[in-house]
């Protein structure tokens, strides 16, 4: 397989607090690739790297080919990011907001329109382009950022947590907009999602991250079956970071390690 993402020995320091602590992995292109993990375990720190929003203190990592930390510029021209925060402006609509993206990635003017036109259809929101954000549902905010992500064709779309907060229904049709778009595109995905069902029936791969160290990569069957026939990936869940509090050391040091989630969080 082509790895689109390689991940080498990256590692992110605040003071001394270590985020994300000598990761390293690959991503194969056209993957759906999701990364798990409790409050604070350097999810995001992580996807912060890769998208070139915090720089790295150590290690490289290659996105499409371009490195993180000597091809910045060339990196986020073939990425596209969905943060956690949100990032539509609710004053504006949503052809309006995805004008604006067309113009940050450098789409050409005579492509601006069609470009708008196929996101919207692509996300399902071809009926309320002229509408405010302001009055959209969670869910179809969360659509049209990730067309504001895929509109120029990256080759890697980062979603940070990109159901949070969403209803059943609302979680199901904007998965089902990212299965399209990978399929249509030929896009890969990396994805940060608390919730194990949705990462056991959509991610091709998990990675199990804490404390900013990788623990296991694997197909959610492999990680399943590992731990037992009747294993889920909330077993899984929960059997490391177990495995982890116990380790963790006497009470002072457990304080310290949950007062450094919290400043991370």
């Amino acid at each position: 397989m082509d790895a689109v993402i390689r991940i080498d020995a990256l590692t992110k320091r605040f003071a001394k607090l270590t985020a994300v602590d000598g990761v390293s992995l690959s991503v194969d292109r056209g993957e759906i690739f999701g990364l798990i993990g409790p409050n604070g375990a350097g999810k995001t720190t992580l996807i912060k790297m890769l998208t070139t929003l915090v720089p790295a203190t150590s290690g490289e990592a290659w996105i499409a080919g371009c490195s993180i930390r000597s091809q910045s510029s060339e990196v986020r021209r073939r990425i596209g990011y969905v943060p956690q925060m949100l990032s539509a402006d609710g004053a504006l609509t949503a052809y309006e907001n995805l004008l604006l993206s067309a113009r940050l990635y450098a789409i050409p003017r005579h492509d601006r329109d069609s470009r708008i036109r196929d996101a919207l259809l692509m996300v399902g929101l071809q009926h309320d382009a002229d509408t405010l954000v302001q009055r959209y549902s969670g869910g179809m905010i969360r659509r049209l950022e990730i067309a504001q992500g895929m509109m120029h064709r990256p080759a890697v779309l980062f979603l940070d947590e990109p159901t949070v907060g969403l209803d059943p229904t609302a979680r199901r049709t904007v998965w089902n907009n990212v299965l399209e778009l990978r399929d249509s595109l030929r896009s890969t995905m990396f994805v940060t999602t608390h919730y194990m069902a949705e990462a056991e029936e959509l991610c091709d791969r998990i990675a199990f991250i804490h404390r900013g160290r990788i623990q296991q990569i694997g197909t959610p069957e492999e990680l399943m079956s590992a731990l037992g026939p009747d294993a889920t990936l909330d077993d899984v869940f929960i059997n490391l970071n177990e495995t982890e509090i116990e380790s963790e050391g006497n009470y002072r040091e457990v304080q310290r390690t949950r007062r450094n989630i919290r400043r991370r969080t």
